[in-house]
Formats: structure tokens, sequence, C-alpha cells
């Protein structure tokens, strides 16, 4: 615990490098700077490097581009695998586990050891790898990688330590799991042919041992070719050769015959009696043409052959229809006795795979639900009512049923919110579903003692939001919003609309949500804005929409002697909402389509409409198109239920309306917004308009501050910081259309002038950012960590000023107040930071008649880089809350004794400082910089370069272990948090080596030591950088592995046994250990030793609960063996009492018998 006391009196500007225990900027601690203010500030700060660590806590969503599956049937645990290398576990709801191969090569094929905790994963750079689940999270054990043949099909039969492994050159390997070492015994592939075969079979496409004899192997060749290798007599029993080539093979339980799938759409039955040709071929979806001949069909990719005891066989399939229909869906087909159902699919099958009730392949399988790996989902189909229903899938397979794009994380929210969110949500939960529980159900997990609410919300390009219950490390979705309901829909060719954006016009582009309000606002792409109020009620309501003309061109109005005749804030009174005021005017058209102006990009519904309970919208804003220039996007918001104001900024400048009195309080440019104290001395644009001009919006007069300032901007800040990273965003360049340099000119201008650069909304998944101003700029956007040195372009000179975030809060607007005031903090992307008083009525009915008056802008501070973020604390570093009004149901009967007012919480910095009088701590975070303000004096207490070779992405104040730090996210990937009110650097994490523009517009941090990012299309990944939460992680997370006993399998009786062959003689070991087969060649495979043999996995302890059960099923085996011994043992006796019985009545008999009477 480190004390931080800073006495300001008798400080000097002439020394800001006061050496007060820390260093100059940018190292061990912020640099307290000058401050002449007869105050001391006393602040206890408690939080120390060791309650920091970075940690993946979980991952949630669908696994992205998965590529193979794998079940269970005892543990009953599902697993995925994708192509970059990770597999997702699955159990029951809260049993979720992630975990990634280091090479980050494809996963091919997946095996459980069933019923062992065990995994073995095949991947594409032709490695094995063994994985040990009985720990909360995974590891590898061994791994084994093939240095001259490639991996093509694996297959290890249930309760064998011996692994299969096909090559591409047509071999089989074989494998011992437990030492992860190749046996001598191989299978090559010109020995399984006929010596007079010419052609190679090509790669192994099939194994799988005969269900009648373990000692029989059967291998599938691609061409066509099948062959039954007697692993005893290292010969070929038959080989098939068929003119088609084979994807699958599945086998009947009996042994007596399997089917194998083709290429040509084709499914072949063979039978062991006679493998000269199939017993019969089906074209399942190839129907007979007018002309005699079938249909051509697309291959079956896999078929699976399960039998039933009370019904037909299935056979059930994935391909197979026919080419002639075009655009048809994916499908599998479900053949049953005489019926065939077609279920097609929404997207293409990756894998699929059929549950059973036996894990023994030689007996009725009793095929149950059918698992179906999709490209973007996952679906389970119940095979044992007629009609095929899918199950309800208890996980949040979902994320991505429109691509997200953007997202927002709250913990500790209030304890009611999550229950009538959910009780609003699920009455619009769809219905049909399988009445049965859902079928993976395997692993075990307990709501752990460190678990608060957490609400994760995502925005999508459709339009839709969803919030998230994300309590206890687990997602459960709880309310769907459809925000395109609020808008007409949008005809092809009709209006600006069309032409400003053809698709995904409602696509999220940030929200805003105050849990104790239950306030809802979004911000959408085609420049709109709807606030919504919550209420449980249903309503007719009338959407109440308002208009904004928030363009202006700053050629015309930057000149000194304009500000001077035109102050920003002449008088308090003047800034009520007139036209005049509201809308800064663009002189003059630019286009011949100047008569197309003042009309939004969507048009809003305008009757009345009935609303379900509830978000309902109260307020829709819209910004207007001006003189054929569409309104440029909104690039920050920020929404106070205690005023009843919600101000929003773009490029352009800034507005603050009143949802209260749905009227426009304010509405001027950036650069308005200064008045005479501009930092930036502006000069007038060239005359010369049709050439490209040098100077512009950030041309500086001798201020070598400032054209740091403009170097530090990062190549994103109008776009990544703020909460103003849109999926399509456009530059926020001067109005008029510039003539591009360089050979790209041409294509750039052909979009003509005032056309936007819209295309269909990308999803934050998507690495693509449209900016089609320049080559140069768009190589700068997918290079974070790049220079800025040569930042100081015409492209950059003619981005405006945009602001890039807004908060409201209670205040000291100038220097000379006594008592703070309601304030709005605008921060802009040139590091400016300005202070607007506001005078709001304080009376309820007052509040709703009269109007709110904006004052003077008061501080103007200077930061490096774009402004990301505002933060209050008091004097004793607490962290001081925005107010907010008491959420009531404005939809709820009226009652007269108790009349609805509105109930506001303050948290005034005055209201627990009597100690150290009045004031507050003001934190401001940039791109590049941190700062610390004393208020009202404004004097700056600490400053802290946090990078110099990169920037920050995304910066806020949470609380971690009951202190306040300060969390940044910077473009390198690296992960920060800094002390507050000092500054002192506490963690810095290299956490992701390369970021991309999903990761910068969804990473968001929150309280509690947490944050997300998405971190594929499909997933959210959620970490912790809180010590304390690392620490507890293994009790939160599920257990994979559970103590089950494994059934045992059923008596095959004697005939069966006696004809069938007796598997149970087959001793692998025999065959394949080192004694009999010798050792594999070194050079063919390398063995690469994990964290410990499998004997170890076996007796590893996860967890004290898990130890004694295994004890005691080991105690209850140990008994029943004992048991089945001393039955063994009376039986013998048994037999020798009668054995000496009868020999004795034999001697007694034959003892006086001479030797010729026998």
């Amino acid at each position: 615990m480190k004390k931080f006391r800073k006495v300001l009196d008798g400080l000097t500007t002439s020394s800001p490098g006061g050496t007060i225990g820390s260093p100059s900027c940018g190292s061990a601690a912020g640099t307290p700077t000058a401050a002449p203010t007869p105050k001391e500030i006393d602040v206890q700060e408690t939080l120390i490097s060791e309650n920091f660590q970075l940690c993946k806590t979980v991952r949630h969503g669908f696994p992205y581009q998965p590529t193979a599956l794998a079940f269970d049937p005892v543990q009953k645990i599902l697993a995925i695998g994708s192509r970059s290398g990770g597999i997702r576990i699955l159990g029951r709801p809260g049993v979720d586990c992630y975990c990634q191969h280091e090479s980050g090569a494809a996963v091919l094929q997946l095996q459980f050891l069933i019923n062992e905790g065990a995994l073995v994963t095949a991947c594409a750079d032709d490695t094995l790898h063994l994985w040990n689940l009985r720990q909360r999270r995974p590891a590898v054990l061994h791994s084994l990688k093939f240095n001259r043949e490639r991996i093509t099909f694996c297959h290890l039969p249930f309760q064998s330590k011996w692994l299969y492994v096909g090559t591409e050159r047509g071999n089989t390997h074989i494998v011992n799991i437990e030492s992860f070492i190749l046996s001598g015994y191989v299978i090559m592939w010109n020995k399984a042919i006929e010596l007079s075969t010419k052609t190679h079979p090509g790669p192994v496409v099939h194994l799988s041992d005969s269900p009648k004899d373990e000692g029989k192997l059967l291998i599938g060749f691609e061409s066509g070719t099948i062959v039954q290798w007697d692993l005893r007599a290292k010969k070929a029993d038959f080989r098939i050769y068929y003119d088609e080539a084979i994807h699958s093979v599945s086998w009947h339980h009996e042994g007596k015959q399997f089917m194998c799938s083709h290429s040509d759409g084709s499914l072949t039955l063979w039978n062991l009696r006679n493998t000269t040709k199939p017993f019969q071929v089906t074209f399942p979806h190839g129907k007979i043409q007018k002309d005699g001949r079938k249909e051509s069909c697309k291959p079956i990719l896999k078929v699976e052959y399960k039998t039933s005891r009370s019904s037909e066989p299935f056979v059930i399939f994935s391909g197979g229809l026919s080419y002639d229909k075009a655009g048809r869906r994916p499908a599998l087909t479900i053949m049953h006795g005489k019926a065939i159902t077609v279920l097609e699919m929404d997207h293409p099958i990756v894998e699929f795979m059929v549950l059973c009730e036996t894990p023994y392949i030689n007996e009725v399988q009793e095929p149950y639900a059918v698992v179906v790996l999709l490209e973007k989902d996952l679906i389970v189909v119940d095979l044992t009512q007629s009609n095929f229903p899918v199950f309800e899938n208890p996980y949040p397979m979902d994320i991505h049923e429109s691509p997200v794009t953007c997202t927002a994380y709250f913990a500790d929210c209030p304890p009611d919110i999550i229950p009538i969110l959910y009780s609003i949500g699920a009455k619009h939960k769809k219905t049909g579903y399988s009445q049965k529980e859902w079928p993976v159900s395997g692993g075990t997990w307990t709501l752990g003692s460190h678990t608060y609410p957490e609400i994760i919300i995502t925005g999508h390009a459709d339009g839709s939001v969803k919030f998230w219950d994300a309590s206890a490390i687990t997602l459960q979705m709880l309310y769907k919003l459809k925000t395109s309901k609020v808008f007409e829909k949008p005809k092809p060719g009709e209006g600006r609309a069309a032409e400003l954006v053809e698709e995904d016009p409602f696509a999220i582009q940030m929200v805003s949500w105050c849990p104790q309000s239950r306030i809802f606002c979004v911000v959408g792409i085609s420049a709109h804005i709807i606030l919504y109020r919550f209420s449980k009620y249903d309503a007719n309501t009338q959407i109440v929409a308002l208009e904004v003309r928030l363009q202006c061109e700053p050629e015309d109005v930057i000149t000194p002697s304009e500000n001077e005749n035109n102050p920003c804030f002449s008088e308090p009174g003047s800034h009520s909402p007139q036209p005049h005021h509201q809308y800064p005017v663009s002189p003059g058209s630019r286009t011949p389509e100047s008569g197309k102006d003042s009309i939004p990009c969507l048009k809003v519904r305008e009757r009345a409409v009935r609303v379900p309970p509830g978000y309902q919208s109260d307020l829709v804003i819209q910004l207007l198109w001006v003189d054929g220039e569409p309104p440029q996007q909104i690039t920050s918001l920020d929404i106070n239920s205690a005023y009843g104001l919600l101000a929003f900024g773009n490029c352009n400048g800034l507005a603050v309306v009143d949802y209260l009195q749905k009227t426009i309080v304010l509405c001027m440019s950036t650069l308005d917004l200064y008045g005479a104290t501009d930092p930036y001395q502006r000069l007038t644009r060239s005359p010369r308009r049709n050439r490209q001009s040098t100077s512009g919006l950030t041309e500086l007069t001798d201020n070598q501050q400032s054209v740091d300032m403009e170097r530090s901007k990062s190549p994103t800040s109008d776009h990544v910081n703020g909460h103003c990273t849109s999926p399509t965003s456009q530059p926020c360049s001067a109005g008029k259309p510039r003539i591009p340099m360089g050979p790209e000119g041409p294509r750039l201008t052909r979009r003509g002038p005032g056309r936007p650069p819209f295309r269909k909304a990308q999803s934050a998944a998507c690495m693509e950012i449209s900016l089609p101003v320049s080559h140069t700029e768009e190589s700068r956007e997918n290079s974070f960590s790049r220079s800025r040195s040569s930042s100081v372009s015409s492209i950059d000179r003619d981005t405006k000023e945009a602001v890039t975030t807004l908060q409201f809060g209670e205040s000291y607007g100038r220097k000379s107040d006594a008592f703070p005031t309601p304030c709005l903090w605008v921060g802009t992307s040139l590091g400016v930071v300005l202070l607007i008083p506001m005078s709001i009525p304080t009376d309820q009915e007052e509040r709703m008649e009269e109007s709110v008056t904006v004052g003077p802008s008061g501080a103007v501070q200077m930061l490096k880089g774009s402004v990301l973020h505002f933060s209050f604390l008091d004097c004793m570093g607490a962290l001081i809350q925005s107010p907010y009004e008491v959420w009531r149901d404005l939809n709820a009967p009226e009652d007269p004794d108790r009349p609805r007012k509105r109930k506001l919480v303050h948290f005034s910095p005055s209201s627990s400082q009597e100690a150290c009088g009045e004031g507050h701590l003001a934190v401001v975070c940039s791109e590049r910089q941190a700062k610390v303000f004393l208020m009202p004096s404004q004097s700056c207490l600490f400053v802290h370069n946090i990078t110099e070779s990169s920037f920050v992405l995304r910066a806020d104040v949470v609380s971690v272990c009951n202190s306040v730090c300060l969390a940044c996210f910077c473009a390198n990937g690296h992960v920060m948090t800094l002390s507050l009110p000092s500054l002192r650097p506490l963690m810095d994490v290299n956490y992701l080596p390369l970021t991309d523009m999903r990761i910068a517009r969804t990473f968001c941090f929150t309280n509690g030591g947490q944050a997300l990012y998405l971190s594929s299309p499909t997933e959210i990944q959620r970490i912790t950088y809180s010590q304390e939460m690392c620490d507890n992680l293994q009790e939160m997370l599920g257990e994979l592995f559970t103590p089950i006993e494994t059934p045992e399998a059923q008596n095959r009786g004697f005939l069966k046994g006696f004809f069938g062959g007796n598997a149970q003689t087959f001793d692998r070991e025999e065959l394949f250990g080192e004694a009999a087969a010798g050792k594999a060649s070194r050079s063919l495979a390398q063995h690469i030793p994990g964290q410990g043999g499998v004997e170890g996995m076996k007796v590893a302890a996860s967890g004290a609960v898990g130890e004694l059960a295994r004890a005691r099923i080991a105690l209850d085996e140990r008994g029943q063996r004992l048991g089945e011994l001393e039955e063994r043992t009376a039986l013998m006796m048994t037999s020798a009492e009668t054995f000496s019985k009868h020999a004795h009545e034999l001697m007694l008999k034959c003892k006086d018998k001479k030797w010729y009477q026998f």
C-alpha cells in the first residue's frame, strides 16, 4: 500500500517536472504538474501490481469455421474442431471449454478415448495430439508429428489403446495411445491391394474394425477400393474394386454387411458373403428422367447405417441431392424403412454424427439423435419422434445470427434487471422444439461464489440488439430488440435512403444504456439515434421524430473575423431551439441535387403502432442531408436520465437534445464551440477551391505543440476511438470533392460530388473499413502500429475536428464556480477538452415547460491524440457516478394516491468531502496520454504518456478490488492499468500480438476486472485482468470429466458367440507391441512429449469429489470382482468334490476285478 500526498501550494508552472516521488512523463508514474492552488490532495491508493493478472476466462458463441466433430457416448460431451486450430468442448449448460493448438493448424479429425477423459486430435500439419480432459483447463499430454506422410483418417476402437492412422499415400500406421509411439506394424498400400493392380488406390478415407471380429480392419481408399485386412495373418481377406470414389463407410452392427457412400450420389450395400458386386445400389435423390437416364446427383459425403430393435434401420446421410435444382439448400436425409425425410439446412453441412445408446459397435445401436454441425450453426435432431423435431440449443450459438457490429459490457447491474428482461424476452421464444432434454449433458458445473449480475449487449448489422445474461461466466440471451421496426422499409430505388445505404441501413454503430433508469439509446449507420424507454405494459405509441441539420462548411466559417462577429455563446438564452440556431448554415449550393435538401436517410413510421412490453421507442433523432451531401456518421453519444438530455457529435459538430421536451437545445459546429478560445489559430482556406489545398482545418501558425498534437493523431482516430468505429466508417473529409493525387485519382472521383462512400454494413468481424480517400489512408488503416510521422498529409488536413467522446456530470464549468452544476464534457479528435455548463430547471413542472439553457464554454484543455474517455473522482479517490433518474413505468396505470414523480439520484462531488473541501478530480484519457485535473481550478495534477509507438483504442475507469484504476487497450495489443489519481503503471501485458479491426471495434472493459472482445466473427472472448478472479477461475469453470462406470456389453449368447467368432481373443498388444512388430522408423514420425503420461492422467485428481468418486467406483469394481472370484472358487470346489466322489465310486467298483474282466 502506497500513500500519495501532493501539496500543490507553492508549485509554479515553471517546474512541471517536480520530483514528488515520480520521474518524468511516460515513466514509472504519472508526472505531477504545477497547480497554484492552496489545497492538499490526500488519496490513499490501495492497488498494487500484485492485484493484476491477465488471463482468458471463457469463450462464447459458435466455433468459427468448424471442421470436425466428435461425441463421447458415455461421458456425453461434444467436441468441435476449427480451421484455426481451436477446440470447443461442450457438456451441460455451464460446461463449455475452449482449447487452442499452439501451431494454429486446422483440426482434421477428433477422436474421444471413450469414458477415459481424453481426446485425440489430428491436425492439418500432420500432427496427432492427446489432450487430457480430466482437468478444468485441458492440456496436451503427447504429440506425434508425421514427417513423410500426410494424415487423412484416424480410427480408435472402443476400449483399445491402439490408434489406426491412414495417410495420403494409402498406408495405415498404428500408434500406441499410452506412449504415443508408432508401432512397427504397418499396412502398406501395395500389400493391401493386388499386385496386378496398376494404379495407386488413393488416400485412405476410411478405417474401421469389423463388429464381428476386431482382428479384421476395413480400409477404404478414395478411388473406390475397399480391403478387409486380417491383422493376425497380415493379409487381405477380400478386396472390392468399385468404379465410383468412396467418401464414407458404415457397418451394420452384426458385421455381415456395410454401406458405402459415393461421389455420384449413390449408396452401395455390400454383403461379406459375396464381395464381387454390391448387394444393393440406390440413388436416394436420383430420379429417372423421361429419356430413361438417372439425374446426376451431388456426392454423398457421409452415411451412417444404424439399427434399432423396435423399428427398421436408419440410414442417414448428407449430400446426394440432384444438380438440376439450382439454389436448393444443403440437406440431411433420414431414410427410415420406406420413409425418406429431407431436412433442409440454412448453412452447408460440415459434419454430422448419430448418437446411439451403446458405445459397442457389435450391439443394436438404438439411435436417438443426430448432431449436425453446419458452417454457422449447431443443431441436434430428435430421432425418437416421427416428425424429427430439433432440440432447443442451450448454448449461445446465434450471436452471429446477424453480424455483430458493436458490443457493450455491464458488470454489477441492478439485480432486478436480469429477471425482468428474461420474463419479457421469454414471451417471444420460438416453439416446436423437442420436449426431451438436450442430449449433450456431460460434465458438472456449479454456480460459483464469485458471481454478480452481468449483462452483455450486442448490436447487429440488421438493426437488432441482443441483451445477454453473462453472470457466472455463462451466456444466455435475455431479450432481443429490433430497431428497424421504427422505420418504414426502404423500397429499392426510392429516395435518398436507397442511394445512401443499399443494404443494412439499420446497422448499429453504438449503444448507450443506463441500467438504473432503464433508458436505452442506439446509434445507427444511417446517422440516426433511437431512444427507448422500458415498460412492463404494452402501449399504443406515436413515434416522435426530431430532425437535426448538423452540417457545416468549415472553409467558410473559420476566419477569426467571422468568429468575432458571430460569437458562439452571446447570451445564455439565445440558444433556445430556433431554426437558425439549430442548423449551422451551409452557404450556397454545390451540386445540382441541392433541391433534395433537408431530408433524412430513413423514413420514420408515421402511424401509431401497438408495441409489446419491453423497450419501446420514445424518440428518433435523424441527421439531414444538406445541399446534396449525406449526413456524416455519429461518432459520440452520451445520455443522462437525471438531466433528461442526450448529446451526440460527429465530425461536423455537436448537438444536445432535450428528450423530455423533444427539442434541440444546442446544435453547432465544433469550431463554433470554441468561440474566441480556439487553441488552433486556424486560417482561412485558399479561395481557389478547385485545386488541392495545402492549408486546412489543422493548419497551425507557430504552434509547435499543436503540430505535435496533429502528428500524434492515430490513423483511426475518427473511426475507432470514442465508440465511433462504424462498420462502414467514412472519412470526415471536407464536403467539397478534392482532386486525389496519384494513379488512383480517376477511380476515386467516379463517385461524383456529394455521393457518399457507403456500402453494405460489414460486421465487426470484418477487417475492412471503408476509407475511399486514398490508397495511403487504406494501408495505414490496416497497420495500427505504424508510425504517424508522415500523418500530417493533405488527407489529415482535410479531416474535420470530430467530437469523439461526451460525458454529462456534475462539475465546475468555470474556475470561479463555488458549487458544481450540470456540465457536458466534450472531447475532440484533435485532443481538445471543452467544458460546457448547463442550466436545468429542478422542479418537475418547470422542467417540462422551461427550456434548458447552455452557458459559454468554460475550460479548454489539450492532450496528445484523440480524446477517448472522461471520469470523475472525489478528493478521496472514489469514483463519482453520473446522476440518474430512478426507473418509473410511464405506461403503468395511474394511482391517484401516489402520483408518478421523477426521482433523481445525484452523486455530488462535494456531498461526502467535508474533510477535503469542495472540488473533484477529472480523469481524461486520450490516444496517447492520460491527465488528472483538479476542479474547479482546472490545474493538471498528473500526466502520463501511455504510449509513444502505438495509440490507445479503448480506455475506461473501472473498479477493481474495492478501488478504481484506468484500464487501456492499445492498438499494438497491450493491455495496461494505471493507478488513480497518480497514473502509476500497475500492469502492462502484451496480450494480442496483432490487433485487427474486429477487435478494435468490439473491445470493452467493465468493472470487476473484466473485458471482452469479438475474437472471431461468431465468438465473444471474455478475459480478466484481476488477480483475484484468476485465482478463483478454477472454481468457476465446469468439470469436463465425471467418473462414470462403463456400461457392460450385452451377453451375446452361446450360439452367436460360437458361430460369430470370439472378438475377445484378439490381443492387439501381442500384434502391435515392440516385441512382435519391432520399432517404427525414427524418420517417419517425431514424438513430442507433453506434460505427463496417460497413467498420470488417469490418477490426476480433478478435485476431492472426483477422487472420492473414483475411489468409490474402484472399490465397487474390486468388490464385484472379489464376489465373482468367490463364486468361481465355490464352483471349482463343488466340481472337485463331485469329481472325487465319482473317482472313489469307480475305484470301489473296479478294485476286485481282474485285468481280463475289463
